[in-house]
Parts: structure tokens; sequence; C-alpha cells
């Protein structure tokens, strides 16, 4: 008889050695829980004929379908036999292709059905699997005896799952082994696994609808109908949403445990006389969201919030004031930016905004002056001293950095407030470090013009209040956005430099945004684009990142989580270079402007001088990488032109686009791309082009990545923590959970009578899946 087992217990012991090792190699799964975290990514109907119309060149996969016809012949220039199988779903056909094993022929007579896994490959214009693993679902009547017992064709688990059931689970699975291996083992694994006890209390369970753990096992791996898959994956789906929501729910009663020092309104003081010189007069949402914020920073619990709004929604203004008050109850205020080019630009804002205010120990500074200094890797031995010697003796209310900040040598006499631009570009050792440099637990403000849904802020800033601020300044101009197919209508590159040339002549400025900064002294790739590419586009390839350079390391595109698109010519070359395009607009269609080049590989005085330069209106264009994506202000800029668009996810165009159209002038941003008409890529771009909201671009891009990437299995390097629960489609799932998160944890904090799911809230911390949920 197997053993019992429970949910922590190895493989190896149940599966045998070799199974478990592939398992684990191939797979990660190491444990009994593991494997059954492991679901079907769909189910087959008997009868049902899976559609090959979805199949993709390199894919590994597990098909369902039914032998057409079957020809054998002998190789012409090798010894041996080539058994060619087509197979059909009724719709589309596919290749079975089989060298030197004849006896094929036989096992795959015409009409048998079953399971077959390999590697998409073509041959010709014909899609095909050579060498595929075989599964066949038993005997038919055209080459197998109908009378033969089916119980002498096929083993146990055939005859449970292609006999008995109705339905096929077809895994995610490899190489080293297949779906129906996994599903064998499934079955081992749940004959041995008695009923365990249930992490989600039972009163939940019955408020909830919700049947119980091993019931969902079962009905997941085992179904006899596609309604037990439904309850199954709703119960499944409901253990990784509490699991979260209670994590994030002990976080914050944690939080507001461990005390901050109150930063209350001080009347007549640094605040007052800020707003005193305002030149233009707050939004209504900023009015309101500074109402909330400044609420906040006068309590002893600490604040931990959540900004986000559109771009130029007004969120440094908020932010700014959050910092004044802060300053006048006697402590500092740090702002992190994520780039050395933010982090200037940053500076000099603040600056402004401030005038005599920040100009403490200055002449002509007014009383209730302070100071902002800046801290980044590169300045010099004797800058950095002076601006170490601010932050740690007060002298400097705002220290403006990069990641320079979280250096250990870095002190404040009284850090009170932390504001995170950007908060995605930071982890969360990062975050822990610049809040230990305060005795008391500092305020966190964190912004992001990045639109995030309400079920991500529930998830991924579960531990946050958020805030969001969705009115504009007064004054601001439309931004219009178009795709330029270049490999549709080549003659549309020249209009979008002429469009430049005509803005540039009647005092508009321009960026153009390239996906790398490429360099002098490679050589290129020898591949070459059908479409219009500039001269000097060849170069190394990047591996879809964005080529920046700066001193804090950067994010990989967005595109890095999303599928290969063929349909995207650029992907077939390398992409296109600051650097070269640079020199090939100087020499051509820009000549009579003035062009300079930004990238994050440039010294930090020479990035400065440069966005000096183009806000000032020295120059009339800058070519650059997404350095300028975020912070960057220049009124005057009113048209973009993007590179490779299709290069770019979605919120980062969005992003970028928002760089222009920050006055009363009319903005037009362009999306240059070789994608095909009816590719991934491109319907992307159109939906960029087709919408300003951000939120609704947000769930674009959204529905267009992988889910799990976005909770941080690239992050960590494991398994992702959610499998089933959709971020897009479950928001009354996560919202349910929340708030019964909130009621467990409000009456039991530390889950003492709810072991199994405590046990089950461990699991995610213990394994590091539980970082993305820290970004606080």
């Amino acid at each position: 008889m197997t053993p019992v087992v429970a949910r922590d217990s190895p493989l190896r012991a149940l599966l045998g050695g070799k199974t478990a090792t592939v398992l684990a190699d191939q797979l990660g799964i190491h444990t009994v829980d593991d494997l059954l975290g492991h679901y079907p990514r769909r189910y087959a109907e008997r009868g049902e004929l899976t559609d090959l119309a979805s199949l993709r060149v390199g894919d590994e996969v597990t098909i369902v379908a039914q032998v057409l016809s079957v020809t054998q012949r002998r190789m012409r220039n090798k010894r041996g036999t080539l058994t060619d199988v087509v197979v059909g779903d009724g719709r589309r056909s596919l290749s079975l292709v089989f060298f030197n094993q004849p006896w094929r022929a036989k096992q795959l007579a015409v009409g048998v059905s079953g399971l077959f896994a390999g590697k998409i490959g073509v041959r010709g214009n014909q899609v095909q699997l050579t060498h595929p693993e075989c599964e066949i679902f038993g005997a038919s009547n055209t080459g197998f005896d109908p009378n033969v017992d089916p119980a002498a064709l096929v083993d146990d688990f055939e005859r449970a799952m292609s006999y008995a059931s109705q339905l096929i689970p077809v895994y995610p699975a490899s190489r080293g082994i297949q779906s129906w291996t996994i599903a064998r083992c499934q079955r081992l694994i749940l004959d041995a696994v008695a009923d365990v006890e249930d992490p989600l209390p039972q009163a939940m369970r019955e408020r909830r609808g919700l049947i119980g753990l091993t019931q969902a096992w079962r009905k997941v791996h085992q179904p006899e109908s596609l309604a037990e898959v439904a309850l199954a994956r709703l119960r499944l789906k409901w253990d990784e949403a509490l699991t979260v929501q209670v994590t994030l729910a002990q976080r914050r009663v944690a939080q507001a445990m461990n005390p901050a020092y109150p930063r209350a309104v001080r009347e007549g003081g640094l605040l007052d006389a800020f707003d005193a010189r305002l030149p233009f007069v707050l939004t209504a949402g900023q009015r309101v969201v500074g109402a909330e914020i400044s609420h906040e920073l006068g309590g002893h619990k600490p604040m931990n919030r959540l900004l986000q709004g559109e771009v130029g929604s007004g969120k440094t203004v908020v932010a700014l004031r959050a910092m004044l008050q802060v300053i006048d109850a006697g402590a500092q205020a740090a702002f992190l930016a994520p780039t050395e080019v933010l982090a200037a630009q940053h500076l000099r804002t603040l600056r402004s905004l401030l005038g005599p205010l920040g100009t403490s120990g200055e002449l002509g500074a007014e009383e209730h002056a302070t100071r902002v200094t800046m801290l980044t890797g590169s300045l010099s031995a004797k800058a950095r001293r002076a601006a170490l010697a601010e932050a740690a003796g007060g002298g400097a209310g705002i220290v403006v950095g990069t990641h320079a900040l979280l250096e250990e040598v870095v002190a404040f006499a009284e850090l009170g407030l932390v504001v995170i631009d950007e908060q995605h570009r930071f982890g969360v050792e990062q975050r822990d470090v610049l809040r230990a440099k305060s005795a008391a637990p500092p305020h966190v403000l964190v912004l992001t013009a990045t639109p995030i849904p309400r079920t991500v802020a529930m998830t991924v800033y579960g531990d946050l209040e958020t805030t969001t601020l969705s009115e504009l300044p007064a004054g601001r101009a439309e931004v219009t956005t178009s795709v330029v197919p270049v490999r549709e209508k080549p003659a549309w590159m020249e209009r979008v430099w002429t469009r430049i040339v005509e803005e540039a002549r009647t005092g508009g400025r321009a960026f153009i945004v390239c996906p790398r900064i490429g360099d002098d002294g490679e050589a290129g790739n020898g591949e070459t684009s059908n479409g219009p590419t500039p001269k000097g586009a060849a170069g190394r390839i990047d591996d879809g990142r964005v080529d920046d350079g700066d001193e804090s390391p950067q994010p990989p595109s967005e595109d890095e989580s999303l599928p290969v698109d063929e349909g995207a010519a650029s992907a077939r070359r390398a992409p296109l270079a600051v650097l070269e395009v640079a020199d090939m607009l100087r020499e051509g269609p820009l000549a009579e402007l003035r062009l300079a080049i930004l990238h994050g590989r440039l010294p930090a005085e020479e990035k400065d001088a440069t966005m000096m330069s183009f806000a000032g209106g020295e120059l009339d264009v800058l070519v650059t990488t997404t350095v300028v994506e975020v912070g960057v202000d220049v009124p005057e800029a009113s048209v973009m032109a993007i590179l490779d668009a299709d290069r770019f996810g979605v919120s980062q165009l969005h992003q970028l686009r928002g760089r222009i159209g920050r006055s009363s002038r009319p903005g037009i941003c362009l999306l240059v791309t070789e994608s095909a008409a009816d590719s991934p890529a491109r319907l992307r771009l159109d939906a960029v082009a087709a919408t300003r909201d951000g939120f609704e671009l947000a769930r674009v891009d959204l529905a267009s990545r992988r889910e799990g990437n976005i909770l941080g299995a690239a992050q960590s390097g494991r398994r992702s923590g959610l499998r089933l629960l959709s971020l897009l489609d479950d928001e009354g799932i996560i919202t349910q959970a929340r708030e019964e998160a909130t009621y467990l944890v409000a009456v039991d904090p530390d889950l003492v009578e709810h072991p199994a799911l405590a046990v089950q809230v461990a699991r995610l911390s213990e394994d590091e899946r539980a970082d993305y949920l820290d970004k606080a």
C-alpha cells in the first residue's frame, strides 16, 4: 500500500529518482505540493480535436489529433525509411516525421487518435513534428482489431483517462518529460495524499461557496466534466488570492505597530511660504490628495502611500508640499530617483519651484529657507563630501539622489519622509536600507506615472494605500498619436523628418527615441531589414533590453515579457541605435537643425548640460534612449518620434509620450514601426495611438504580458506565486479575499487559530516569492 504523504514530502520516494530528477530539473517541481500545484494548461475533450492553427515554429507542444494518412518510403541519400504521418483536427493538418521507425506505420494507422508531443519545425511550407512522443488513445476500427480488450492496449492510466474520463489534462511540459507522464505522476500522488487540513476556514468556504482543497486537487487533475474544472479552479484561485492578501494584511498590521514621529503642519512655516508664492493654482485633485497626505504625516502611524497619476498630473508638486511639511517639523526628506538624468531633473524642478526658499545659507535666501542637494554616483569627490555633510548635518532639508543614497556612508540628521519616484525600478532590499537610516520608521510616499489596474494595486502594492491624481493642470494641449507603418508606406518616413523640421522652425522641439545606444566600434550583424531603415542601423542586438547604461540598474524593456512577434520586422535586425541614427540625421534630413544625443553612458555633467541646452532652446532635436522616459519636463517639446516602437511595451510608450504636450502647444507622437498590420506588435501600437487613458493602456499591457512575471517570477528566479489567479479577470476574487484577509488578521494576527493557513503564508515568504509583495 502506498504510504500517506504530506504536502512538503519530496517526490523521490514516491515517483523514483529518475522521474523526480527530471521534474526538478526541467520544471522546478520538488515536492508533493509543487506537483499538485502544476495545473493543466488546458483539457482535451474526447472527440474534440485540438485546433492546430495556434501552433508556432519553435514551440514545445502537446497536441490531440487524429491520423489522416500514412506514407512510407526509402530515403534517397541514406539507408533506411522515412515514415510521414499526417494528423489533423478537422481544420488544419500537421506532419509527423519518423526516420528508421517503420513500425510507426502500424502503430499510427489511419483513424487512430492520440497525444503527440515535440518541437514544432517547418519543412518547406509544411509544419511538422520530427520524432514526436506519441500516446495512442486505444483501439480504432482501422489498423487495430476492435475485438481486442482495450485493457490489453493501454495501461491503467489510459483506461482511466481515455475511457472512464471525458477530459484529458494537457500539462505544461518539456522535452524531458511529456504531459501524459506528468498526468501519471499526478495520479500516483493523488492516490497517496490523504485529506489534508484545509488552509481555508470552513466558515469562509461555506460563505464563498468553495469546495475543499483535496477535492479541488482531484477535480483539477482528474475531472469528469468542465463544470468540475471550474469548481476546482475557483477554489484554487482563492488559495492564491487569500495567501497573498493575508501576507499583505499582516504587513500592514506590523507597520501600524511600529510608530513614526508625527510631522504635523506648522502654521507660518516653509510650506505656507511656498504656497503663497506658487505661480499657479493647485488642481482640485492636488488639494484633496495634499490634505490626505498632510493628515497622515501628522499621525503616529507611518504613512505608506502610493500616489499614481497620469503623466503631467502634478505629482511632483504634491510630493514637494509633503516634504516641506516634514521640514517644518524639523526633519529631512530623501527623494530617490532611478537615474541620474531624472535626479538632476528633479533637482532643477525643486529648486525652481522653491526659488529663494531653497537657498538656505546663500545671499538672498528667505527666512524659512531650506537647501536641496543631490547625491549621485558620478559626483566629484569634493561635491560628494559636501553633499554627505549636508545630509548628515541636517543642512539639506531635501536630498535628491539615485541608488547612491543607499550607500552605508550616507547618513541623515533626522529622516522623516522618503519619496520614491517610479517605484518599480527599486528592489525590496534598497527600500529597507533607506528606511534603516532613520531612528523611527520614516513616512513613505511612492510616486508612479505608470497607471496601475486596481487588481494589481491590491495585489502588488497591497500594503500601501493608493491615491490617484487624474486631473491634468489647466492649459495642457492635446497630443495626437499616429502609427507610422514604414514597411507598408516607406514614404511616410520622410514625412516624419519633415514634420520635425516644421515644428523646429516654429519654436517646437523634438525627441527622437531609439531602443539602443550603439557603439561606433562594433560591427553590424550582417542582417538587413526589408523596411526603409535609416543608414547605420546595424549593430549588436541587446536581447530586447533598453540599452541605457545609466549608473542605476535599468530594468529590461517591458517587451522582454512579451512573446517574440514574428510580425515585427525590426526583430530580424539589430534595434536602431542613438549613435548611428544621430549621425544619419545630422548628414541628412535634419542637417539644418541643432541636434544632440542623450543616453545613460554619457558623463553626468554632459547629460545635465545637454538637457539644460535642450530645455533652454539651444537645441532643436534630442536623439535619445528611454533615459527621458520619466520626469523630464520641457514645455516646448512638441513632437516625439519613437523608432522601432514595437520594441517597447505599452506602458513605456505611454510614459515616453508624456514628455510632450506639457504646455499649450499641441503635440504629436509618431510610433515608427516595421511590424505587419495584423501582428500583435502592431495591435499594441494601435492601442497606444487610440487612447491617452493610461488605465485602459495598463489593462492592454497586462493582457499582453505573462502575468506571473508581473508578480516577480523573473525577480526571484523561481516559480511564480500565482498560477491560476488572473489580475485582469479575477478582480472579484481578489477584492473578496482582501476583505476576508483583513478580518482574519484583525481577529487572529498570527493565525494561531488557523495553522494550515499560517503554513501556507509562511511557505510563500520562505521561498522568497513574497519579495514582489513588498513594493513599499
